[in-house]
C-alpha cells in the first residue's frame, strides 16, 4: 500500500513537473518581443510592424533585441494583447515565465499612468502626440481592462500576485475618476469624448494632422462599456445617461457606409440608404456637427471633400453606438434597477 501511494506521489510530481515546462508557441515569441520596461511594441521600427504570425530567425531576433523602451505603447491593442495572451497560456500551461512576463507587463502599465489617471499612448517616449492622454484606438480603455480584470480576479487574472491586484484597484478607480473628468460638457450638458487629450490640462487635444480636436464615436462606446462594468454610482450613471442621449441625438439616419475592394485597395462610400442609421466618427466639438480630417490639417464638414487617399484610408462612419443603445444599455439599466 505505502509503495502505491509512493508511485501516485511520483507520477503526481512528473506530471507537474511536465506541465509547468510545457511551452506555448505564440507565448514563447511574446517573451522574446517583450521589451526591458516590460511593455510591448507595435513596431520594430518606422516600417516593421510586429507580426506573431512570423518564424524568429537569428535576422529578425536580433532586430528584436535592438528595439528599445521608446517603442513601448498601448496603441493598436500593444501591450494589452500581450498581457492576456500570456494570462491565457499560463492558465493552461502553468509555465511561470509565462507569469512571470505578464506581471512585467502589468507593471508597466501601472508606471505609465499619470497622476490624473489618464494614460499615455507610449511610454517612456513623450515625443509629439505620444505622451497625451489616448482613448484613440481604445488605448486607455484596454489597459485599464487588463486591469480591472486584475482587480477583480476575473477571466484568469486571479493567478496575478496580490500586491498588483491592490495597485490595480487604485489605478481604476483613478482611471475611472479620469473619465469622468474628461467628458467633455458642452453648455453645461455632458456629451462624449474626444479621442486625445493634453496630458496637463486635460482639455481634448489633436494628434495627428488628420485627428482634430472634435469628439470621438467608436472610443466613446468603448468607454461607456467600461463604465458600465463598473459600480453605477450616481456619477456614473449621470456620465452613461448623457452619452447615451447624445448618441440618440447625433445620429445619422437614411445612409449606409460601405467599404469594397478595388484592385486590392479599400474604397470607401457615402450612400444613402433609408433603412441604415450611422455616426460620423468625429463631431464637432461645439456644434456636433460630423467632421473630416485631411493629411494637410485641414477640417472638412463634407466628406466628398476629402483627399481620395484619406477618404480611403482611414474609416469615418460606424455604427458601434446602435448596438450600445438598443441592446447592451437597456440590460445595463434593467441590471443595477436604474431609471433610463
Amino acid at each position: 500500500m505505502m509503495k502505491l501511494k509512493i508511485s501516485v506521489i511520483a507520477a503526481s510530481l512528473i506530471t507537474a513537473t511536465f506541465s509547468a515546462q510545457i511551452k506555448d508557441t505564440l507565448a514563447e515569441k511574446m517573451l522574446v518581443y517583450q521589451l526591458p520596461n516590460g511593455g510591448w511594441g507595435k513596431q520594430l521600427d518606422d516600417k516593421s510592424v510586429v507580426d506573431y504570425n512570423l518564424p524568429i530567425d537569428k535576422k529578425l531576433l536580433a532586430r528584436i533585441k535592438e528595439t528599445g523602451d521608446d517603442h513601448a505603447t498601448i496603441d493598436n491593442n500593444a501591450t494589452s494583447r500581450e498581457i492576456n495572451a500570456l494570462i491565457k497560456s499560463y492558465k493552461t500551461t502553468h509555465n511561470p515565465e509565462y507569469l512571470k512576463s505578464a506581471e512585467k507587463g502589468i507593471n508597466y502599465l501601472l508606471s505609465m499612468q499619470y497622476k490624473n489617471g489618464g494614460f499615455p499612448q507610449y511610454y517612456p517616449n513623450s515625443g509629439l502626440y505620444r505622451k497625451q492622454i489616448t482613448y484613440n484606438d481604445n488605448a486607455m480603455i484596454n489597459a485599464l481592462t487588463v486591469l480591472y480584470n486584475i482587480a477583480e480576479g476575473k477571466n484568469d487574472f486571479d493567478v496575478v500576485d496580490s500586491k498588483l491586484k491592490e495597485k490595480s484597484k487604485t489605478a481604476v478607480q483613478k482611471g475611472i475618476d479620469c473619465i469622468l473628468k474628461t467628458q467633455v460638457v458642452q453648455k453645461g450638458i455632458p456629451s462624449i469624448w474626444g479621442d486625445q487629450y493634453n496630458e496637463i490640462t486635460m482639455q481634448p487635444d489633436k494628434a495627428r494632422a488628420f485627428e482634430p480636436v472634435s469628439l470621438a464615436t467608436g472610443e466613446s462606446v468603448n468607454i461607456v462599456r467600461f463604465l458600465m462594468m463598473q459600480t453605477a454610482t450616481p456619477e456614473i450613471q449621470k456620465s452613461i445617461k448623457a452619452a447615451i442621449k447624445w448618441f440618440k441625438d447625433n445620429k445619422i439616419e437614411g445612409y449606409s457606409y460601405n467599404v469594397a475592394k478595388q484592385n486590392g485597395k479599400a474604397v470607401r462610400t457615402l450612400a444613402e440608404d433609408k433603412n441604415s442609421i450611422i455616426w460620423a466618427r468625429f463631431y464637432d466639438i461645439n456644434n456636433n456637427r460630423p467632421l473630416f480630417g485631411d493629411r494637410d490639417g485641414s477640417v472638412k464638414y463634407n466628406y466628398n471633400d476629402v483627399s481620395e487617399e484619406r477618404r480611403n484610408g482611414y474609416s469615418w462612419f460606424g455604427d458601434a453606438p446602435d448596438k450600445l443603445i438598443n441592446k447592451e444599455y437597456p440590460k445595463w439599466v434593467q441590471k443595477n434597477n436604474v431609471m433610463p
